[in-house]
């Protein structure tokens, strides 16, 4: 089979799992995750050149038995090279990571926006709106007008025009807090009892409480408001802790804890991770993405220790399905305690270079 109709019937494939969770609940039991994620690496071991490359300097130039024997590429090496099956200059979408190394991005090429959007849609509405609200989307995270390479700008784009009343505001400009303008749309629609969703990174959250403490402000959201937090401190000097963080959300807006939702999410995945319920709170994500916490030798740690987490996302069919990142975590129940970045990542290496990687430009994969 050639590329083209191959990859079509692998989209279709994994089109036909997210629908099949979010309109019918239907998970993808072990074994179909098993079989699909293997299928996915054979063709991406013919299709994305620079990675095949990777996995040859690893040893694993076939299939392996399980989908946690796929080689992790790490995240750093979309700064290195376009990882993708197909021309990276037809990209449907293309995100690019915050934090730079040398002034490089890394980048996410995606040859669809389907398997995107239908990701990120089914795991919002799952996970953030179970009872189906229609609620209005404050934002405070990039506007996609004006930083149309942010993959979370991009998601909440679609989840506030596909799940939200029609009426969405965007808080930030740059690195700079639209307070006014958010108080005001938010009196409104406190006065008009609509309900709210205030999707935010915690740095902006910080910046936002920062502000209304200042003034001495706080506010009274209607019934079923909650916060989407998406994580964001990398980079900043001033860092709040989570519990503490969500405490003052809390009180500055009225709300409950179990309102506040974390989200975990990366560039170079197509899917994401949300807050399970209590009593401990932990990453869950949809059938088609699971994890694994592995050690320096990228063996499956079991539950209780700490090592780097890998992730596996089905929907990454255009790039890369296996991810090792620079964060730590133990896992929990199916997912994982999120513990923080492993601050001696960058420094010690992922075992991933140009020379392996074959290039350093973002030439095309070589895809047929």
């Amino acid at each position: 089979m050639s590329y083209e109709p191959e990859s079509r019937a692998f989209d279709q494939e994994i089109l036909s799992v997210i629908e099949g969770w979010q309109d019918r609940g239907e998970a993808l039991d072990d074994a179909g995750f098993n079989d699909l994620a293997l299928r996915l690496f054979d063709f991406q071991l013919r299709t994305n050149n620079p990675y095949a490359r990777y996995c040859a300097h690893l040893g694993v130039t076939s299939p392996p038995a399980s989908w946690e024997h796929i080689p992790a590429v790490p995240a750093p090496a979309f700064k290195e090279a376009a990882l993708t099956t197909f021309d990276p200059a037809k990209a449907a979408l293309v995100f690019e990571t915050s934090g730079t190394t040398g002034g490089v991005p890394g980048r996410h090429y995606l040859e669809t926006s389907a398997l995107y959007d239908a990701a990120s849609l089914a795991g919002f509405q799952h996970f953030v709106l179970r009872d189906e609200a229609r609620l209005r989307f404050f934002n405070l995270v990039p506007n996609p007008a004006d930083c149309r390479h942010s993959s979370l700008g991009y998601m909440m784009g679609r989840v506030s025009a596909c799940r939200g009343d029609g009426r969405t505001g965007w808080y930030l400009r740059g690195d700079g807090l639209l307070f006014e303008e958010f108080t005001r749309d938010v009196a409104v629609a406190i006065q008009e009892k609509k309900p709210i969703c205030l999707a935010t990174t915690a740095f902006a959250l910080v910046a936002l409480l920062d502000e209304m403490h200042r003034r001495r402000l706080a506010f009274l959201l209607p019934g079923g408001s909650r916060v989407m937090e998406t994580g964001g401190f990398k980079g900043r000097a001033r860092v709040i802790e989570r519990d503490e963080l969500y405490a003052q959300a809390c009180e500055a807006f009225g709300i409950a804890n179990d309102a506040i939702l974390g989200e975990y999410g990366m560039t170079e995945l197509t899917s994401q991770y949300y807050d399970a319920a209590p009593p401990v709170r932990h990453k869950a994500g949809p059938p088609w993405l699971r994890s694994r916490v592995a050690g320096p030798d990228r063996r499956t740690l079991p539950p209780g220790e700490a090592g780097s987490l890998i992730h596996v996302d089905l929907a990454n069919r255009s790039s890369c399905i296996a991810i090792q990142t620079e964060d730590l975590g133990v896992e929990c129940d199916g997912g994982f305690v999120l513990l923080g970045r492993d601050a001696e990542a960058s420094l010690r290496g992922c075992s991933l270079d140009a020379e392996e990687l074959g290039l350093r430009s973002t030439t095309a994969s070589g895809a047929k």
